[in-house]
């Protein structure tokens, strides 16, 4: 399963700060969660989506609801609390491991179907939305080379750029 976390950091005085505390910090805690396999971080280049995207590989709801994750991760932002945003969390069925994506690569998502991704050579992952917000309750992922992207191609999705290696546990 795959847990999406997203949202926007209204605060640019803090943001670096904030983003090393998540990358450096969190993503290494809740990789160490029983039940997360990965964890890698994104920031949205274009689209309408928040600007920041976490996607973690998760056995089941259930390591969520634990105590290990509430103790090692869920939850621990009370020093950036007030300057996030647009906060979303997502669990959804489809892929049992996220694709990890490179430096040299992005990460394109549509919510509109699969048919952008497609149309432009790729095969993209469906995803479907099983708890938390639920919402959207669908989305295909796909990777693409930074070399074969072209603007103009890439209307319509959310394209995103690593910040991090994909974490594996």
């Amino acid at each position: 399963m795959i847990y999406t976390v997203e949202c926007n950091y209204a605060e640019p005085a803090s943001e670096a700060e904030w983003n090393g505390f998540y990358s450096l910090e969190k993503l290494p805690a809740l990789i160490s969660v029983s039940g997360f396999s990965t964890s890698q971080r994104f920031k949205a280049l274009s689209g309408d989506c928040p600007a920041y995207l976490a996607l973690h590989s998760v056995d089941a709801l259930a390591v969520l609801q634990s105590d290990e994750y509430r103790q090692k991760g869920g939850g621990n932002f009370s020093r950036w609390q007030a300057h996030i945003t647009d906060w979303k969390r997502n669990l959804y069925a489809g892929l049992d491991r996220a694709v990890a994506v490179g430096a040299d690569e992005y990460l394109l998502i549509s919510e509109e179907g699969p048919q952008a991704l497609i149309g432009l050579g790729l095969t993209p992952f469906a995803l479907h939305a099983v708890a938390l917000d639920n919402a959207p309750a669908q989305r295909w992922l796909a990777k693409l080379a930074c070399t074969q992207a072209r603007a103009s191609d890439l209307q319509g999705l959310n394209v995103y750029r690593a910040m991090t290696r994909q974490l594996r546990s």
